[in-house]
């Protein structure tokens, strides 16, 4: 069975072609500039060499379709005919609370998610033209929907509500959704494989460190706590993400600067966090030569970048009763050594132990703890596509 998996951004469409026989990615790569100036599709062949095929690209259906042509072209291709594409899996986004696993993306299916919207304005229209683009060129196809927020939908009420009018609850879902839910139940499931035990009876804290960050708190196999909220904003300090911030420091600014709600999201958004703190960049790698160079701000920007994560990790130990497993992912997390030595330092009450030696490798399936250690800690490189694959091949085989 091939899968094609798509995730498709307000204007970039990212892609994977997996052969679900042998678990592995056949074809990638991705469209950036739909719409602009200057736009491309850059692919990854066999060989690892990176390839730009430049095309203008206005909307996305002709996005979809450039990349059905270079899937079965001659030079660059993985597959003779489009209808060696068995499904399509689509990263989705938003659910809402109406979406609590992956489904087959019927017309109800769609209006229910369409009904999200508003909860995520820029992400789900833009899931949805992928999904259009799709049904357009190739509507015998099945498509299946993969939504970021279902795995945190077993989080309990106290921990997903915010302490505010339960009205603005039942009238506009203002609570915590949470996201980066595939890559955690990817991570949480995949750790235990890798270790050789059950998720039942194990509390585990998951942490998707990149650019956009959260950590998600697992109990049996089941999502608890997480620290993103109704938006991506809320939780650690992300590249230009403020993270957590006091709600009348946000008012106090936008009366200060005179600010309006588009005005103010921009900045806690776009300019904040990492970025906004150092002045250098969002980038981890530039901002650690900035750090290593001296710069007082990118020294700060850092260590708060550190201690916000190790805050989270504490207290989502304390919100678990304890933690078996802890697992570092994402970008930073699988390849930036001193972020998860400093993230673990000071954690020794709690039997968190680290061995420097071990910690060393860079984007591995690897223990960093101590043998005698009595918290595993875990770097388990994430794989979104092969999640939303692995869901839309179990779908099919439920049909």
């Amino acid at each position: 069975m091939k899968i094609l998996v798509l995730n498709c951004g307000s204007s970039s469409i990212k892609y994977k072609l997996f052969d679900m026989e042998r678990k592995a990615a056949i074809a990638q790569g991705g469209i950036e500039k739909i719409g602009l100036k200057g736009s491309f599709l850059k692919l990854t062949l066999p060989s690892g060499e990176k390839k730009i095929l430049e095309k203008d690209i206005p909307e996305h259906t002709v996005g979809v379709e450039f990349i059905l042509n270079t899937l079965i072209n001659t030079e660059y291709g993985a597959i003779k005919s489009l209808d060696q594409i068995d499904a399509v899996g689509h990263r989705m986004v938003h659910g809402g609370e109406k979406f609590s696993e992956s489904v087959l993306l019927t017309k109800e299916v769609l209006d229910a998610f369409t009904a999200c919207n508003d909860l995520a304005p820029l992400h789900n229209p833009a899931n949805l033209k992928g999904v259009n683009a799709v049904a357009a060129i190739l509507p015998n196809v099945p498509q299946i929907g993969v939504f970021d927020t279902a795995f945190h939908q077993t989080m309990p009420d106290y921990a997903y509500m915010y302490a505010i009018p339960y009205e603005l609850y039942k009238k506009y879902g203002v609570r915590r959704y949470g996201f980066h839910g595939t890559s955690h139940r990817y991570v949480s499931g995949r750790v235990c494989e890798f270790l050789g035990v059950q998720p039942e009876g194990k509390k585990i804290i998951t942490c998707h460190i990149g650019n956009g960050g959260s950590i998600s708190a697992i109990k049996d196999g089941k999502c608890m706590d997480t620290s993103m909220g109704l938006t991506p904003l809320e939780g650690l300090v992300m590249g230009t993400r403020s993270g957590d911030i006091d709600a009348g420091a946000v008012t106090f600014i936008m009366e200060k600067e005179k600010l309006t709600p588009a005005g103010v999201s921009n900045l806690l958004n776009k300019n904040s966090g990492v970025l906004g703190i150092s002045g250098v960049s969002s980038d981890m790698r530039e901002l650690e030569d900035a750090v290593a160079a001296g710069n007082p701000k990118a020294i700060l920007a850092e260590k708060m970048y550190f201690y916000r994560i190790k805050k989270y990790v504490g207290a989502y130990a304390a919100a678990l009763g304890g933690v078996d497993i802890i697992v570092f992912t994402g970008g930073v997390g699988e390849n930036q050594i001193n972020c998860r030595s400093e993230v673990c330092a000071g954690f020794e009450f709690m039997g968190i132990k680290i061995d420097e030696e071990k910690n060393k490798l860079r984007g591995e399936e690897t223990v960093i703890s101590t043998d005698d250690s009595r918290v595993k800690v875990v770097v388990i490189p994430t794989d979104e596509e092969l999640m939303i694959a692995s869901d839309t091949m179990s779908i099919l085989n439920r049909k």
